[in-house]
Order: structure tokens, then sequence, then C-alpha cells
């Protein structure tokens, strides 16, 4: 053998990565969760071959395009490249129902479990203002929210969404014209939490962008927090109208847990702020909670472990904040 095979992941190495109160996956896996998507495994691969006849039909229209070019006008060529892309649009659609069930037989179990609401598409959340007040958002001409969860982790209340922020931004040419277009200025996830106390100041984290965070702590009355962890003063850069507070606040194992859950949802540019009773974050990413690839069998234990990771990161992230957030610097003294 030229080299050592990879074990395939089991359901106990699942486990074994994840916080003890998910102990009780394993018992709802084998009774429920798994038979459903045995019994749905037929419909996956109708659905494949329904997309891979889409994708020959498109494969003929790349040829007859290329073909073409030696004789025909290039409209024909255009309208043979256009009818293959849509070609390869429609045998995508044909995935997006199997898709779509396979991620709720795989969410709404776990949020059951913990008290937790889901939804695919939820009405525009209040919370987005609050992310904009605070300087994690831009702002927006139009926007899409998704998958949305809600409910309580540890007494604190949380609300966690997807977010699609786009500008609208129109240019003029030489000649007066104008052209209207839309700018994706942010995609990724939004989270609230509220805790029981309120903090009695303000303070923002970011991801250490050079200028463009210097530029953020004008005019917010915000002074620069030194970090304790050299490494995480190198990762992040904080403010914060309380520096004791924020120090409080920002442990070791909160920056930790920070870092993770950026890792966890594959994303970049991290910020979050705590103001009131409420700790916000905004991180952009990947999309949550989604079911992978339908390339693969729908009990692949792969697509189990990514979005029990995503609530995962999550719980984890409240969980350092709540240690800390029942008291303020003062009253853990006395």
């Amino acid at each position: 053998m030229s080299g050592r095979e990879t074990r395939a992941l089991t359901l106990e190495d699942l486990l074994a990565e994840l916080p003890d109160d998910f102990s009780f996956f394993g018992d709802r896996y084998a009774s429920e969760i798994a038979p459903s998507l045995t019994a749905r495994e037929g419909e996956r691969l109708a659905a494949i071959r329904t997309r891979n006849g889409f994708r020959l039909g498109a494969l003929a229209g790349v040829a007859l395009a290329g073909v073409s070019l030696a004789f025909a006008p290039p409209l024909v060529v255009m309208l043979a490249l256009a009818g293959a892309a849509g070609l390869l649009a429609w045998g995508e659609a044909a995935l997006e129902p199997v898709r779509k069930q396979t991620k709720m037989l795989l969410v709404e179990p776990v949020s059951r479990q913990f008290g937790l609401g889901f939804e695919t598409d939820p009405p525009r959340p209040t919370e987005i203002d609050l992310c904009r007040e605070l300087g994690l958002t831009p702002s927006y001409d139009r926007a899409k929210f998704e998958d949305r969860l809600s409910g309580e982790r540890g007494g604190a209340p949380f609300v966690l969404f997807e977010a699609h922020l786009e500008e609208r931004r129109t240019t003029t040419d030489s000649k007066g014209r104008t052209t209207t277009t839309w700018v994706t200025v942010f995609r990724g996830q939004c989270l609230k939490v509220r805790f029981p106390k309120p903090f009695s100041g303000v303070t923002r984290v970011y991801r250490d962008a050079g200028l463009f965070n210097g530029f953020l702590s004008i005019g917010r009355g915000n002074e620069r927090v030194r970090l304790e962890d050299p490494e995480f003063e190198k990762a992040f850069q904080v403010f914060s109208t309380d520096q004791i507070e924020a120090r409080y606040i920002l442990t070791p194992d909160f920056m930790e847990r920070l870092l993770g859950l950026e890792s966890a949802f594959g994303g970049r540019s991290l910020r979050c702020g705590f103001s009131g009773g409420d700790m916000v974050l905004a991180v952009e990413g990947r999309r949550l909670f989604e079911a992978g690839s339908m390339s693969q069998p729908l009990n692949d234990l792969n697509r189990v472990r990514t979005i029990l990771k995503d609530f995962a990161a999550v719980f984890l992230l409240i969980d350092a904040v709540s240690r800390r957030a029942g008291a303020t610097p003062s009253s853990r003294a006395t």
C-alpha cells in the first residue's frame, strides 16, 4: 500500500469534537435523522440524473457555439452560449428542493432540542438597525435576510441571521448617460445577544485593518483599548468608552471564541460591539446551516458535522460572554 488509508468519519468522532450538550445527537441521529435522510436518497439520485441531463445539453450548446464560430453570425453564437448557461441553471435548480429538505431535516431536530426557532425566510430583523448604529454594518439601499435562528442560551436571548446588504450606485458617462448598479456591501452573519445586566460603556471590537479601524474610532468618544494578550492585540483593535469594563469583558477566552467563530463561519472582517445590555456581532463569510454538496449521499456525516459546528461556534461564543456579563468588575470584587 503506497499510503495510509484515511479512516471514515464516525458518529463517535463527530460527537467528540462537540461540547457535552450535543451528546443527545447520537441517539437522535440514529432514531430520527438518518432514517429520514436515507428515505430521501432516491430523490437525490433522481435530481442528480436530471441535473446531468441538463449538463449534457449545455455541453452540446457550447460545442455548437464553437462550431458556429467559423460560419454563423455572432448572434447565433451568443444565443447558443446563453442557452447553455440557462440549461446549467435549470440543472442546478432541480437539486434545490432536495437541498432545502435536507437542510431542514438536519437543522430542525437540533434547534428543537435546544428550544430554538429557525426560519429560512424571515421578515426584516430589527436587530440590523443596532448593527448599523454601532458601525458594524454599512448603510444600504436594499437587503435580503435568511436563516434566522432565535431563542435562549444560558438565559440569554439571542438572534442570529444571514444578511445580504446592497447599495445602489449610479455612474454617468461622458455623454451624460447614467447607469445604476447594485453593489454588495455586506454578506454574512449578524448575531445579537441580550444579557440581563447592561454594560456601562460602549465597546467595539474590529479585526485589525490598519487605518480603516482608526477612522472608525474618530468622533465616537472612544479610546483605544490595549489587550492583555499580544497575539490578540495584533489580531484585533478595540475601542471603548469604559476601559476597565472592556478589559474585563474581553478575556483571552472570549477572544479565542471570536477567532473560533470566524474560522467556523469561514469568515473575515469580524467586528462586534457591546452596548446597553446587548452584544452585537457581524462577520462576512459563508452561509450557515447549509446542506452541503448534493453529490454525496444525504446521510454523509461530513454535512452533519458542518451544521453542528455552526451551532457549537455560536453557543461557545455566547457562553464565553455570559460568564462575564453577569457582573461588572466592581460588583465581582465585592
